[in-house]
């Protein structure tokens, strides 16, 4: 084990409250950090403390050349510089949040900000992986963005209803009572990022509208931000249908979790089927999302891992 000291540059975001930030990146680096006046105390193996300081290095340098970076930045930038893409800090790192009506939101990941670009560059994107990543959250953040910007007219957030082992037939009320749960976390997006007696206006007045993908047969939605939600449990036939409902000035952001599939049968999925087919078009926009970019609890990125250790080993004995 050995100890270096290195200037303490971003004081403020690398401490954070209760040094949350350092802890943070302690973990990520396998090393230890501790403030020593103005400067950082590394303390740790020679080759995770080499790296440790060509990182600080290099958000040393960012800071000097002006750029205000906050404890998000932090992260983008160690993901980046552990993929060797030390040419694209700045210009990932110049990147402008988006500011609603409510909150601010910046992308906490590398792959969350190529995400938040692809959607800003693209008509039609595919935001792939597991729960917690952002997927919905953030495509719901673009959409009111586009919206305030007058960029399109209206927003669509529509997911399929399947039964994931649960059946609707025994839920209480009427249709639109019986498919509530399943559109509730579009609902839960919505409300977090824009105040509710806002979007309770636009949903009166129908500029959002969110609703089953099964209603989305036989329209053209022109001038909309179109966000299909779970589209794992879409069939070759809906994915199709709602990939063909776009319109001139629309935006269609699909998002999926393909490792839970809830078909009868999964290889049937319509996101894996258009994974197949249209990765060889220019103009649509694949986003792969990993344990690395989950923004829940710490403990959801090792669940994750488990479980994803777990299918590849059953795929390995099959």
């Amino acid at each position: 084990m050995e100890k270096i000291e290195h200037p303490y540059a971003l004081k403020t975001a690398f401490s954070g409250v209760l040094d949350k930030n350092l802890k943070t990146l302690e973990k990520r680096l396998g090393i230890s950090l501790s403030a020593r006046g103005s400067n950082l105390l590394i303390d740790g193996p020679e080759d995770k403390l080499k790296f440790a300081k060509y990182y600080f290095d290099k958000i040393k340098e960012l800071e000097e050349k002006g750029y205000s970076l906050n404890k998000e930045d932090l992260h983008i930038a160690l993901d980046l510089l552990e993929e060797g893409m030390t040419h694209r800090l700045e210009d990932i790192l110049s990147s402008e949040p988006l500011n609603l009506s409510r909150k601010s939101v910046t992308p906490k990941s590398l792959n969350q900000q190529q995400y938040i670009q692809a959607i800003k560059d693209f008509d039609l994107v595919f935001g792939i992986g597991p729960a917690g990543t952002g997927k919905t959250y953030l495509a719901m953040a673009m959409a009111l963005s586009f919206l305030q910007n007058k960029a399109v007219n209206r927003i669509i957030l529509t997911r399929p209803a399947i039964e994931a082992g649960e059946k609707l037939g025994f839920l209480p009320g009427d249709m639109y009572q019986k498919i509530n749960p399943y559109l509730r976390p579009l609902y839960d997006a919505l409300f977090d990022l824009a105040r509710r007696d806002q979007a309770d206006k636009l949903i009166e007045r129908g500029i959002i509208e969110i609703a089953p993908l099964a209603f989305m047969r036989g329209r053209t939605l022109n001038s909309a931000f179109i966000i299909v939600d779970e589209a794992q449990n879409t069939t070759k036939e809906q994915m199709k249908m709602i990939l063909t409902r776009t319109g001139f000035d629309s935006k269609v952001v699909i998002t999926a979790d393909i490792t839970q599939i809830d078909l009868p049968q999964p290889q049937k999925s319509g996101t894996l089927h258009a994974m197949e087919i249209l990765a060889n078009i220019n103009e649509i926009s694949f986003i792969h999302f990993n344990a690395k970019d989950v923004v829940r609890h710490p403990l959801v990125q090792k669940i994750i891992k488990a479980y994803q250790k777990s299918e590849e080993k059953l795929r390995r004995n099959q």
